[in-house]
């Protein structure tokens, strides 16, 4: 099993759920695995307040921090992954890193001793959307097989918890934390503030650039020192230009 500190830095991120029970087995899942932090965003409010109710239901369930986008639940957060079925992983573009559950669970095991872990699980009907896949650091999928590749909200949680547990973490990360979901936000703001600046964004095309830049500023893995210093480098491009 993982140390407590370990287990406390993982931040599970329900987004749109819908089903009362799926909702419950997840929070099920997170319990029997020792993993007690739960975050939902945008979710059915019938719903949830069905599966907070529920009996048996466990004190996480009833704790859960509630959110109206992604960005303010993956905020804090130092590392973001967003989950993806097997049949929409082929079907993506490669616009991200794209782990199997093995490789994805290490990666994970190595930043949950110095900072926190944001694991993304969309709706039960459509999964997670391209924006939230935007605020993704990689995605993580479980090896199904083609014929069946969806998995049950609960389940899916379940097993990539156990993955997470599975294996004692046997190497350390020694190097500068990480920037934070919100330090990364700021710096996304500066990039997108200094684009259209430019002129490079297109009338028509904000969206879709913010969507680009968002991405294109997760990969590059920036320690918080790295990425304020970028944000104050943006900042001085827009706003220090000769008069």
């Amino acid at each position: 099993m993982l140390a407590e500190k370990e287990t406390e830095n993982l931040r599970v991120v329900l987004v749109a759920a819908r089903n009362p029970l799926n909702i419950g087995a997840a929070a099920r899942a997170m319990s029997n695995f020792g993993f007690l932090r739960l975050r939902v965003v945008n979710s059915y409010d019938v719903s949830f307040r069905e599966a907070r109710s529920a009996v048996g239901a466990p004190n996480l369930l009833r704790e859960a921090e509630e959110y109206s986008t992604v960005a303010e639940a993956v905020c804090d957060c130092g590392l973001v992954v967003g989950t993806v079925g097997a049949g929409a992983a082929s079907s993506r573009r490669p616009e991200h890193p794209l782990h199997r559950l093995e490789a994805g669970g290490e990666l994970i095991r190595t930043r949950l001793a110095t900072e926190r872990v944001a694991l993304l699980f969309g709706s039960e009907k459509r999964g997670l959307s391209n924006e939230d896949f935007s605020y993704c650091h990689w995605l993580m999928r479980i090896p199904t097989r083609e014929e069946h590749s969806s998995m049950n909200l609960g389940q899916a949680v379940a097993v990539c918890l156990y993955e997470l547990i599975r294996v004692e973490r046997t190497v350390a990360f020694p190097e500068e934390a990480r920037a934070s979901g919100a330090v990364l936000e700021r710096m996304t703001t500066a990039l997108l503030d200094a684009l259209k600046e430019s002129g490079y964004t297109k009338p028509g095309t904000e969206s879709a650039t913010e969507e680009k830049a968002r991405r294109l500023v997760r990969r590059m893995h920036l320690s918080a020192a790295d990425a304020e210093l970028w944000t104050g480098m943006l900042a001085k491009m827009k706003h220090g230009k000769p008069r």
